[in-house]
């Protein structure tokens, strides 16, 4: 009796490796996949989405290597760039910045203005002629998303610079050319690319804190959580979550990348791009509910 009973475990795995190994399972409708399944059924749009828990380890990616217009989530890598830059004693935050509105195109060095009527930070012309702080533009470029303040910053860093560090990182799609409102660059093609995975994997470095100094990783985070446009992946969330992001919108192009707080949890990053979309609003609605799904099922992997 005993020899059977020690010879049958032995028989049972016999039997379990002549079935040979098990199907993978297949996402059901409980799991991130499942559940955001039914957003990419739309015909003329395309959504990228990257998604990476901190504290569990779950995970989840859709076209997450798609190239997309950045629109202006290229602002983060310039943030982050700029912060490196103050780590390394190359500038101070305090460092006053000359304020002008003409800037030089990407194709052939002729200048351009920008129009305050098409910036979300009107108020940044009215310093034209005098000067501020490095850390006063870097917080109009990343909470009203001033593009005045980003193309100044960009020639203060370098596009250069904030690619190099993304490419440290391991994020290899992100392309920052140039700043925003270069006409002649637009029609030729030079325009600022990201990917759903490449912003993810930028902000897991913000998310972590590894990279840069205490502080400055502190001060980024807490510029992200100043965010005034909200309409994205906030959008759906409870009440009072915090939620450091950056969103992006050009015509049929509306983004939104964040480091989620659920509270008493390690955080989330969450990214998704779109393109394709007609109507802002409807944009927003889409990536908001995308937002409360991944909430929702944020423990599961698939």
């Amino acid at each position: 009796m005993k020899i059977i009973l020690a010879l049958l475990p032995l028989s049972l795995l016999l039997a379990c490796a002549a079935a040979g190994p098990r199907p993978a399972a297949k996402a059901g409708p409980a799991s991130i996949g499942g559940r955001l399944e039914t957003y990419y059924q739309r015909p003329g749009v395309k959504i990228g989405v990257a998604y990476r828990n901190l504290g569990t380890g779950a995970f989840y990616f859709h076209d997450e290597e798609e190239s997309f217009h950045a629109a202006s989530t290229m602002k983060v890598p310039v943030m982050m760039a700029l912060f490196q830059a103050v780590d390394g004693g190359e500038m101070r935050l305090a460092d006053p910045i000359p304020v002008r509105n003409e800037f030089q195109s990407l194709v052939d060095g002729s200048p351009f203005a920008l129009d305050p009527k098409e910036d979300g930070d009107a108020d940044l012309y009215q310093a034209v002629g005098g000067a501020r702080p490095l850390e006063e533009l870097i917080r109009r470029m990343i909470v009203r998303s001033s593009n005045l303040a980003t193309n100044l910053l960009i020639e203060k860093i370098g596009a250069s610079r904030a690619n190099d560090l993304m490419r440290s990182l391991g994020a290899f799609r992100i392309q920052v050319l140039r700043g925003v409102e270069d006409e002649k660059a637009f029609k030729a093609g030079l325009n600022n690319k990201v990917t759903a995975k490449d912003l993810e994997i930028a902000l897991t470095a913000l998310a972590k804190g590894e990279t840069f100094t205490p502080a400055s990783n502190g001060r980024m985070i807490e510029i992200l959580k100043a965010q005034e446009f909200n309409e994205k992946i906030p959008a759906y969330l409870p009440k009072g979550t915090p939620i450091a992001h950056k969103t992006g919108d050009i015509t049929g192009v509306h983004h939104d990348a964040a480091i989620v707080f659920p509270p008493g949890e390690a955080p989330y990053v969450l990214v998704v791009l779109t393109d394709g979309f007609q109507d802002e609003k409807e944009a927003n609605q889409v990536i908001a509910e995308i937002s409360r799904e991944v909430w929702q099922a944020r423990g599961l992997r698939q």
